[in-house]
């Protein structure tokens, strides 16, 4: 089986949460779908908090793709449903990372995402 772009990828990012941010295995879902708005759609990664809200968010793409605005605005749709804390977005070189305010309804750019803390 060869390897598409998009999973290495992911399974990159995977990597990256375990290892480096130190989130367990078992918080981390991979390609589920999500339905939005009667529309079906899926999502790359997410992890999710013990009590089983979600926390981060992770859409994937293939390093051929640009990180744009357009990137980040499908991110933010699927949000509306899954109500994530952190929104990644990364293409394998490119990370970016973002905390939401439900409140003003935006988002805040960050350095990076925390490390798990239990």
């Amino acid at each position: 089986m060869v390897l598409q772009p998009e999973e290495w990828v992911r399974q990159n990012c995977v990597h990256f949460l375990i290892e480096d941010k130190k989130y367990p295995k078992s918080l981390i879902n991979v390609e589920k779908e999500l339905k939005i708005n009667d529309l079906r759609k899926r999502y790359d990664v997410v992890v999710f908090k013990p009590n089983g809200d979600i926390l981060i968010i992770v859409e994937c793409k293939a390093p051929k793709i640009e990180i744009n605005q357009q990137v980040f605005d499908q991110i933010a749709r699927y949000n509306l449903t899954l109500n994530a804390e952190y929104l990644m977005v990364t293409n394998g070189l490119h990370h970016y990372y973002s905390q939401m305010d439900f409140k003003k309804e935006q988002y805040q750019f960050l350095r990076d995402i925390p490390q798990y803390q239990k």
